[in-house]
């Protein structure tokens, strides 16, 4: 998935240099609205390979996230593009450890991710949301070259380059804000599904799809 924003924020930042002739891993790479695969692919890398839970259009290896490193091997791929993935992913920890590990010294990453404000959005699930000083903490054993808001929704997006002599950060402690819980914690139990705050956004996610269907068969009509 990828809206306007992340497409434009690939299309400045990723160089020539960094993707011609090199491999190229995106996770998460279902294209639902699009993706940055046309973007990265006119750069001409040496292969492209989409990777996501699911069989779909962009989608050349199921492999979940938290399995990308087992699937393929640590520093495999030259640069790691992940747009919309990382708020749905409940062992973020994880996944940004298998991002950061995939990636060869010299190469780059490209996120893009949701941040406090941005509806929930279980599709089919939704965890977390990331401010630029928490990519400042999570990416400070990376060498940052682009960190914005998204200019028109919540969100943040992020360029980095892996350091030739990579020590990576210890995440353990570090606390993101849950929109489950609606409060930062370190991780989720599974307890904490079980609060009205998220019962409350489980029903107006279910509102917002039937009036939705309400509203497209009513157009056919």
């Amino acid at each position: 998935m990828c809206n306007r924003t992340c497409i434009m924020f690939g299309a400045r930042n990723l160089a020539a240099e960094e993707i011609q002739g090199k491999r190229v891993l995106e996770i998460g790479s279902i294209d639902v609205n699009g993706n940055l695969r046309p973007t990265v692919e006119m750069l001409g890398p040496r292969e492209y390979v989409g990777v996501d839970i699911e069989k779909g259009r962009g989608v050349d290896v199921v492999c979940s996230a938290e399995d990308v490193l087992d699937k393929f091997g640590k520093e495999s791929f030259d640069a790691v593009i992940s747009t919309e993935m990382l708020e749905h992913i409940r062992d973020w920890r994880r996944v940004v450890s298998n991002i950061k590990n995939i990636c060869r010294p010299g190469g780059v990453i490209l996120l893009t991710t949701r941040s406090y404000g941005f509806k929930y959005h279980g599709f089919p699930y939704d965890f977390w949301r990331y401010e630029i000083e928490d990519m400042k903490n999570i990416f400070s054993d990376f060498e940052i070259q682009a960190l914005q808001e998204d200019p028109e929704m919540p969100g943040v997006l992020i360029k980095a380059k892996k350091p030739l002599h990579f020590a990576e950060n210890d995440l353990s402690a570090y606390q993101l804000y849950s929109i489950v819980t609606n409060r930062k914690l370190k991780e989720l139990h599974d307890g904490d599904f079980n609060n009205f705050y998220f019962k409350r956004l489980q029903f107006r996610l279910k509102l917002r799809a039937f009036r939705k269907k309400l509203k497209t068969m009513f157009s056919f009509s």
